[in-house]
């Protein structure tokens, strides 16, 4: 499994409020929460939602997904199209709810800190090499288990379940 996009930058302790506002939290609609995914983020000069396309990818500093517990953001940053989170650290939650919906993250501190805004990226999950193409750099993440890698292939907990158990 690979993902290959541009680059979205955020800095430390990008909270949930900030991925997905509270104001948005009565739909549970991916499509509509994407409208909305990093709407708040003052750090930012790109508009996000205007800008993201499929397979784009979020690197972010150290503590991404720290505050509250809900599934909301992880599900707004798929739905808006991103393939992959790489960050210095996660909030355990946050890394956890990802895992669950099928949202591909790597923690990797020297990829986090070097990948600038509007690089070019490519991600292997199966060796765990993130590849910057504007820089001609590689990183070296921890690659997923392959349990984990299937969950995230089935598009998250659920979808392998529903598989597994033949419903799908």
């Amino acid at each position: 499994m690979k993902a290959n996009g541009t680059v979205f930058k955020y800095g430390d302790n990008i909270d949930t409020d900030v991925i997905i506002p509270a104001r948005y939290l009565n739909s549970s609609d991916p499509k509509e929460l994407a409208k909305h995914c990093m709407e708040d983020a003052i750090h930012s000069t790109v508009n996000f939602v205007e800008n993201v396309k499929d397979g784009d990818i979020m690197v972010a500093e150290k503590n991404f997904g720290c505050g509250s517990s809900r599934e909301h953001a992880p599900i707004a940053i798929k739905a808006s199209g991103i393939s992959c989170v790489i960050a210095k650290t996660f909030a355990r939650i946050f890394y956890r709810n990802a895992i669950n919906i099928g949202l591909p993250i790597l923690e990797c501190e020297e990829a986090a800190a070097d990948i600038d805004m509007g690089d070019k990226v490519e991600v292997d999950f199966n060796t765990g090499i993130i590849t910057n193409l504007t820089k001609n750099k590689t990183y070296q993440a921890e690659p997923f288990p392959q349990f984990m890698q299937d969950m995230m292939a089935a598009g998250g907990l659920i979808e392998q379940t529903k598989v597994k158990l033949g419903l799908k």
